[in-house]
């Protein structure tokens, strides 16, 4: 356990105190021969000591420090302590990534998704992804109203549960006299089996209501990658026709946890140049939020650590708040969902992650982008959600800017927002108010 490391370094502290002579000792003695307790590191402190000495290039006492907090640590301990283990196994992964050790066969590339029922049980524990699956439906439904051919571009399909409740919405939307539009949904993904899964899953539902419906899958060559979506000069043709577009089809862009796999602020731009050329109706994009708004992606690995171990310190906290201990879901949930996030935010390219919606908000202006503020439904419907099948008093839904925050307690930790270009197919759009995020 943490408290067990915590009293070596106190007794590696007394042993250092009483081997210096007697000023050292006399400093730790208060007036009327009180002795005033050496201060003891927290967990946060030995995480970013470790993260210090890999920034300052001495990766052989990071690493026997990260390996100390590791063995010290528990993934079935309490919040603290499980988010210890995580961060601790991540940066282990992190040295040996930069010492040129092999990868574990986990690495922290974010590339692989996490094993369904990991992330099923995610969904069922959690509101994250509900909420965000939730919110940006509403919005593309909103879209796509009245259309009768509807194409959705999912740049992250993964398992594709974001999507049987869409379907469902539109086909009983439909108006009884014209029946159900056809939908097709294009499911981007770095792992071609799950993505045949998906796809599977998803036509069975669409036959079990009636529902005109193809899916596409899209291989991206890995999801640290997606310039090969962007249609950078390194682009494979053939990833690029695979993305068939029909001029009489409705086009909506799915951007949920997706953003921040793009490389720099060039990838970022060219991604965005790239989806407002396809005239998108409307463009969904769904992140995790920062402390103080965000931080750019050549912060020091302190920094980025810190500002990371801020945003799973209240997730990890929810979670101890909200499901029963011992839960076999949630220790999977964090093993296999969590701490493959924080082995990639804690990655070399993890700086990425923690832009905020400001930022992203800044690329989409830059790009071409207008805000399109979510709907006083949209947002209800979020905090039903919560309600319904979350109910804690710590979970909280605000809508500010035009997007939507899910937080726990004080801290926002993901926000959905929608956008649209500025013109779309000849048509220009009204100018945003000034006080939504655009």
């Amino acid at each position: 356990m943490i408290g067990s490391l915590h009293s070596s370094s106190s007794s590696d502290t007394d042993s250092n105190r009483n081997n210096s002579g007697g000023e050292g000792e006399a400093s730790l003695h208060g007036g009327f021969g009180r002795t005033v307790a050496a201060a003891v590191p927290s967990t946060r402190d030995l995480v970013l000591a470790c993260a210090d000495l890999m920034q300052r290039g001495d990766l052989a006492a990071a690493r026997r420090a990260a390996e100390i907090l590791l063995s010290a640590a528990s993934p079935r301990g309490d919040a603290t302590d499980r988010l210890a283990y995580h961060f601790a196994r991540a940066l282990v992964l992190r040295v040996d990534a930069k010492a040129g050790l092999p990868f574990s066969p986990r690495s922290p590339t974010g590339a692989a998704p996490a094993p369904s029922g990991a992330y099923l049980a995610f969904n069922q524990i959690a509101p994250f992804l509900r909420f965000a699956h939730l919110t940006a439906n509403q919005a593309i439904l909103e879209a796509v109203d009245g259309a009768r051919r509807v194409h959705i571009l999912d740049l992250d399909a993964a398992h594709g549960v974001q999507w049987p409740p869409l379907l469902q919405a539109i086909a009983e939307n439909a108006d009884p006299a014209l029946g159900p539009p056809e939908v097709r949904i294009t499911g981007a993904g770095a792992d071609h089996d799950t993505l045949l899964r998906t796809g599977n899953r998803l036509r069975a539902f669409a036959r079990s209501i009636r529902l005109p419906f193809h899916f596409t899958p899209l291989l991206l060559s890995c999801a640290s990658s997606t310039h090969h979506v962007a249609g950078s000069s390194t682009t494979p043709s053939a990833t690029v026709t695979s993305l068939e577009l029909h001029a009489d089809e409705t086009l909506a862009v799915n951007c949920v946890l997706f953003l921040h796999k793009l490389g720099g602020q060039d990838e970022l731009a060219a991604f965005l140049k790239w989806v407002k050329a396809m005239a998108p109706a409307v463009v969904t994009v769904s992140e995790r939020e920062a402390s103080g708004g965000g931080i750019d992606p050549m912060e020091e690995l302190p920094r980025r650590v810190g500002v990371a171990m801020d945003h799973y310190s209240a997730v990890f906290e929810a979670l101890e708040a909200t499901v029963p201990p011992g839960s076999r879901e949630r220790l999977a949930v964090e093993q296999e969902v969590l701490g493959r996030e924080i082995e990639a935010a804690v990655g070399s390219t993890g700086g990425r992650w923690w832009r905020g919606l400001e930022r992203w908000a800044t690329a989409a202006r830059v790009a071409g982008f207008a805000a399109r503020p979510l709907s006083a439904f949209a947002v209800s419907q979020a905090r039903l959600l919560l309600r319904l099948h979350y109910p804690s008093e710590g979970y909280l839904v605000q809508e500010a800017r035009g997007a939507c925050f899910l937080g726990w307690q004080t801290r926002p930790l993901l926000s959905v927002s929608s956008w649209r270009p500025w013109c779309t197919q000849g048509r220009s759009w009204s100018r945003p108010d000034p006080h939504t995020i655009c």
